[in-house]
């Protein structure tokens, strides 16, 4: 009898264990964090994502769980340059390291460049594909090529005509050498 598993409440080890498969297509509108950072709303904007699990061996010969992620989507954000809508793909492709409990993940995600991750029988998977997306948005969202050209000056007639009125403060400096 093979076990079904839960995103929302999965038992690290015993998926590790099995090598275990999820993979799902959720609505964008799911992940409420990353919607927050959407431009707008998109109602048909879906996530993809995918996870196994693996047992490793630890340096001492114990097994140890390894969970693998892959989750894509697109999501529209605010182009800092021209300040319209633009699609930006995020994607995440990583591994995951397992440890018996929080100090010992902490321990070894110091000594270690994996991502080290407390084991526990009710991880929420959904959670850290959304966590993992967050972190993969771009801090500057840019367009390649904006779609309408930027004005390349800051001209203002109102300015330049205030500017020729002004008198030369040196003017009656000028005045007083003679």
């Amino acid at each position: 009898m093979s076990k079904v598993f839960s995103p929302d409440r999965l038992d690290v080890a015993a998926f590790a264990r099995a090598g275990a498969r999820l993979a799902s297509h959720d609505p964008l509108a799911n992940h409420v964090r990353l919607m927050a950072e959407a431009a707008g709303p998109l109602p048909e904007a879906v996530v993809h994502w995918e996870a196994a699990g693996e047992q490793r061996q630890d340096g001492a010969g114990q097994p140890e769980p390894w969970l693998h992620l892959f989750a894509q989507t697109q999501i529209p954000l605010v182009c800092q340059r021209c300040l319209g809508p633009v699609q930006v793909p995020l994607e995440v492709d990583r591994w995951f390291r397992f440890a018996p409990d929080e100090a010992t993940a902490a321990a070894l995600d110091e000594d270690s460049e994996d991502d080290v991750l407390a084991v526990s029988r009710e991880f929420d998977l959904a959670g850290l594909v959304e966590d993992e997306l967050l972190m993969a948005l771009p801090v500057t969202p840019l367009h390649a090529t904006c779609p309408q050209s930027l004005p390349q000056s800051a001209a203002d007639p109102d300015f330049d005509e205030a500017q020729g009125q002004k008198p030369n403060p040196f003017a009656a400096l000028s005045k007083l050498k003679n």
